[in-house]
């Protein structure tokens, strides 16, 4: 375990050659804020990874930077042995169809049919299933996945809240991805739907054998979900290790997410 920021990045609880995601001294600036000041970790294969910060410690730039979106000042970024930061467009999103995303509204197509919002990335990276693939198999088999097979032919606001978080967990299953982000899985739900999202998470991750970094300030949710944690303090991986070691530090910074 890891408690001092001095040592972040360094100690290495796993084999480097099993980490899908390596990041090295992330620095990035808005003027003379500076947001990151050196964040480094790395996410295993077949890990769940928390990473855990106060508002405005910076997770949400360290997640644009990890998917492209936004540039570090300095630094590196690999995701499964490429380099994010000097990818171009084209390379980018190929990658990023290995790459799923459950956003933190679920971010559903209003407009669309709950069949229509999984067919969408399929027919998007067409590519990559090839022009015949079958859809409606696809779309049956994710949705089953998370036990929402009878909602196919409905519309998002047709759906409960945790309805539409399960919707948008299908919807990044169906492109098989390698790793999932998660951003804040359980806000804005009631206690007994976080729990019941949180336990689909570890489902998926155990039958899909994928790689997990979830991003939240739910104690309760990475006390389930995480195989270690990260806490984002000062624009840098504070303090890492397993929650059972952390919540034993004594460090008024780790304990404050404790609380």
């Amino acid at each position: 375990m890891k408690t001092l920021s001095s040592m972040h990045g360094k100690d290495l609880v796993q084999s480097p050659e099993k980490a899908v995601i390596v990041v090295e001294d992330l620095k990035k600036s808005f003027g003379e804020n500076q947001v990151l000041s050196g964040f480094s970790m790395r996410l295993y294969k077949g890990e769940s990874l928390v990473i855990m910060g106060k508002s405005g410690s910076g997770k949400s730039v360290m997640i644009k930077c990890l998917i492209g979106l936004m540039k570090p000042d300095s630094g590196s970024v690999n995701i499964m042995g490429q380099d994010i930061v000097h990818l171009n467009h084209v390379s980018l999103d190929r990658l990023r169809a290995d790459v799923g995303f459950l956003f933190q509204g679920s971010a559903l197509y209003d407009s669309m049919t709950v069949r229509e919002n999984l067919e969408f990335p399929l027919r998007r990276h067409r590519e990559r299933f090839g022009k015949n693939i079958r859809t409606e198999k696809a779309v049956l088999e994710a949705l089953e996945s998370v036990g929402l097979a009878h909602t196919v032919d409905l519309m998002p606001d047709e759906l409960s809240g945790g309805m539409q978080r399960r919707i948008a967990l299908a919807r990044t299953l169906i492109m098989k991805p390698k790793i999932i982000f998660y951003d804040e899985p359980t806000s804005g739900l009631d206690p007994i739907t976080s729990k019941e999202i949180i336990m689909l998470m570890k489902k998926v991750q155990k039958q899909y054998m994928t790689s997990s970094l979830i991003i939240t300030h739910d104690v309760d949710c990475a006390r389930v979900i995480a195989d270690r944690m990260i806490l984002l303090v000062d624009g840098i991986n504070y303090a890492e290790g397993t929650y059972r070691e952390l919540i034993k530090v004594e460090d008024f910074k780790v304990k404050a997410f404790f609380k």
